[in-house]
């Protein structure tokens, strides 16, 4: 597989734990895409995030990257949508940040930094850490739900002002079917 041939990762959805979900896109259509398809891609994918693990992610942690982001999905959904979450994506994402030891030790260099993680377990838990502190604190307000149907992708919001997720297919495809509606409206 060449780098044209990849589906491109998406790190504009305004959290790490967002862009996490980013990774399966279309992800309700008959067709999702897998940007996690290798243990390769995950270490691609976290080095691209800053969270470059110590020992590269094999396949097992390929599987714990899945399984966390699909446990995250349907809470990000339930919070964004001021539904309440299922009770097992709850169960999930608590069983999965009391599995990992990941100590906050900071280094001073050009700039304040986190140490890396060692596995890609404490890059798991640290990305699991950020979304359990943005679906329970105040940041849980500016979380929006894609309109596309085949997208619903969750993305940051702060302004309110987005309609569709940073995705320009979404947007487009959105702004065509409401020209057409108008269109059709008018006569």
């Amino acid at each position: 597989m060449t780098d044209e041939d990849r589906p491109a990762f998406r790190f504009d959805c305004g959290a790490t734990w967002l862009n996490l979900l980013a990774t399966s896109g279309r992800h309700f259509s008959a067709h999702p895409v897998e940007r996690l398809a290798t243990p390769e891609r995950l270490a691609e994918w976290l080095d691209r995030s800053e969270l470059p693990p110590a020992r590269p992610p094999v396949a097992a942690d390929l599987l714990r990257a899945r399984a966390l982001r699909e446990t995250l999905r349907p809470l990000a959904l339930s919070v964004a949508e001021e539904q309440p979450p299922p009770a097992e994506a709850v169960e999930g994402l608590t069983r999965f940040l009391g599995e990992e030891r990941d100590p906050v030790r900071l280094v001073a260099g050009d700039r304040l930094l986190r140490e890396p993680p060692a596995t890609t377990g404490a890059a798991l838990a640290r990305i699991a850490r950020q979304a359990a502190d943005h679906l329970t604190g105040p940041e849980r307000h500016t979380l929006s739900v894609c309109p596309e149907h085949d997208c619903r992708g969750v993305f940051a919001n702060p302004t309110g002002r987005r309609r569709w997720c940073p995705s320009p297919a979404c947007a487009s495809r959105g702004r065509v079917r409401a020209f057409r509606e108008r269109r059709r409206a008018d006569g």
